[in-house]
């Protein structure tokens, strides 16, 4: 058995990271400073989620699965790499059973994804309406797509991506890759609460903290537990709530 060149798990951390939600994090970082300079502050910026991509409507709708699509490769570039490790180390279990990515408990894994995804949103709510008020978060737009028949499908894909990735690369390949690293429980669950907030700051400082929070409840949870697939039922709940539920009402509530 060989052990993995700890440099290496360094220098391939910093290099998903950078091709992923670390790039996201620079980028969000950047433009909740150009909100904050700008005439109107963070309080008076907007953040779009989901923007239309095209006036065309066909157009819009390939360009939109082709965005969900690309964004999905850093999570196939962290399996890819956590299953390589096998090379150094053939005893280790397969990369579905390391991330706890089994299908053995799937009403388990759901119920408990539910119970996550209310813990957190409720609170979540409260976190929002509190940074608009305090001037400290942007206005969110969850969607900016126009009405077509294929605009929820795309919303609950687009939902899925997000959690997919989240969880997958800070929870799944950074909680692995920094235990390799020999880092603490503790630093390890605030390490990648940090990053998960930090890359959400482009929606303002106020939902950067309530990410921070949503980050470290995730990450003692898979600690704890082990499964990922929770994490991600729940992620995927909170944001086809949001990205549906704003597409469907936001008109009829007055929000655009």
């Amino acid at each position: 058995m060989t052990t993995v060149p700890r440099r290496a798990l360094r220098a391939e951390v910093w290099i998903v990271l950078g091709l992923s939600l670390g790039q996201s994090a620079v980028y969000a970082v950047v433009s909740l400073l150009r909100k904050a300079l700008s005439d109107a502050g963070v309080g008076g910026s907007t953040a779009t989620l989901n923007p239309t991509r095209d006036t065309n409507a066909w157009l819009d709708l390939v360009l939109n699965l082709l965005s969900i699509g690309f964004a999905l490769v850093p999570v196939a570039l962290a399996l890819y790499l956590l299953s390589a490790d096998r090379r150094w180390d053939p005893t280790l279990p397969r990369v579905r059973e390391r991330l706890g990515l089994l299908g053995d408990r799937p009403g388990h894994d759901v119920a408990w994804g539910a119970l996550l995804a209310a813990v957190i949103g409720i609170p979540g709510l409260g976190v929002y309406f509190a940074g608009r008020a305090l001037g400290v978060t942007a206005d969110v737009v969850a969607s900016d797509l126009s009405a077509h028949w294929w605009t929820v499908p795309v919303l609950v894909l687009s939902a899925v991506q997000n959690a997919v990735l989240e969880e997958v690369v800070v929870v799944g390949y950074l909680f692995t890759r920094l235990r390799q690293l020999r880092r603490g429980p503790v630093a390890i669950v605030v390490v990648a609460a940090l990053l998960r907030g930090s890359y959400h700051l482009y929606q303002g400082v106020g939902q950067g903290l309530g990410n921070v929070a949503m980050g470290l409840l995730l990450g003692w949870f898979y600690l704890r537990t082990g499964r990922l697939w929770p994490l991600i039922v729940a992620h995927t709940i909170l944001d086809v709530v949001a990205f549906v539920g704003y597409a469907l009402l936001a008109d009829t509530l007055g929000l655009r």
